[in-house]
């Protein structure tokens, strides 16, 4: 059985010479994971006006997509804004939107983007422009009769924006396992936030994330969001953690292997990765899907 993956590298957007966002990774794990047998791609549907809405402010939403935001909201972000921007955000919060409804459908599937989890309902930040998982989860429970979802977030970066997004919603458990002292450095409260040391290394990593899977498992989800961020690798220029390739892939073994083993729908987004090579990176989210697509099969 095929694992659907959807894409959205095809929409390009301006950036200056030597900005910090690795724009040509989404290029190159598509390319990466192309080779493989065992995926099917899809290009990404638009998410539309009416989808944003459902999570981000009148202001803020139409603000972005007309190109009226002050200079200082779009400084925040980190982009200049672009029509080509406007096209690839919808584009990746399209490609979240349709890997759960998929994985409603077959049980699993992924984006190779999303995992915008900074962005809160009325501000963007550090590289995200509209919540994607937010937009997933709001457009499942419109479609479906679904209302208990788990968003397991293992970005190096606490998922603040989702956080804050589903504070007062108890039916929504936000996890997220982050570095202290990275950013953001105004955190807010997830139902579970893990704070992890610079520096820290495979075991204690593994152990703090298999301990907090189990408040997860509690919570009785009827869908799984996996931010699969990889910017927890030692390679990482924005990471501060010491992690292995092969920590991570037993980190997505860990997680994925227990969410279908338990009959869980589970869609999986990308997240942060910004090592140096960015062939480390890509190796990285690739190896998620690679691991994705085996327990897929089965």
């Amino acid at each position: 059985m095929y694992l659907k993956l959807f894409y959205c590298d095809q929409h390009h957007f301006p950036l200056a010479a030597g900005h910090k966002f690795p724009l040509a990774k989404y290029r190159l794990l598509r390319e990466e994971l192309s080779a493989d047998e065992g995926f099917e791609f899809h290009a990404a549907p638009l998410a539309k006006r009416e989808d944003v809405l459902r999570v981000h402010t009148l202001e803020y939403a139409d603000g972005f997509l007309n190109g009226n935001l002050p200079t200082g909201v779009m400084r925040r972000i980190g982009f200049p804004w672009s029509k080509e921007l406007v096209t690839r955000t919808l584009a990746s919060a399209g490609s979240t939107m349709q890997a759960v409804r998929e994985a409603l459908v077959s049980g699993m599937a992924g984006t190779l983007a999303g995992g915008t989890h900074h962005a809160f309902r009325g501000e963007g930040s550090g590289f995200c422009v509209f919540n994607d998982l937010a937009l997933a989860i709001e457009d499942t429970r419109l479609r479906t009769a679904i209302r208990r979802i788990a968003i397991i977030d293992l970005d190096v970066h606490q998922g603040d924006g989702t956080a804050a997004i589903f504070a007062g919603d108890p039916a929504v458990f936000t996890l997220s396992v982050h570095g202290r002292k990275n950013f953001p450095f105004r955190k807010q409260q997830s139902k579970l936030d893990i704070e992890l040391e610079d520096g820290t290394e495979d075991a204690e990593y593994l152990a703090r994330v298999e301990s907090a899977l189990a408040a997860v498992w509690e919570f009785e989800p009827e869908l799984v969001l996996y931010q699969s961020g990889v910017d927890g690798l030692k390679s990482d220029r924005l990471g501060r953690l010491a992690l292995t390739a092969d920590g991570l892939r037993q980190r997505d073994e860990s997680v994925i292997e227990e969410v279908i083993r338990r009959g869980i729908p589970l869609a999986i987004t990308l997240g942060g990765g910004y090592s140096d090579p960015i062939e480390l990176t890509v190796k990285a989210h690739a190896n998620t899907f690679r691991i994705a697509s085996r327990i897929h099969r089965r």
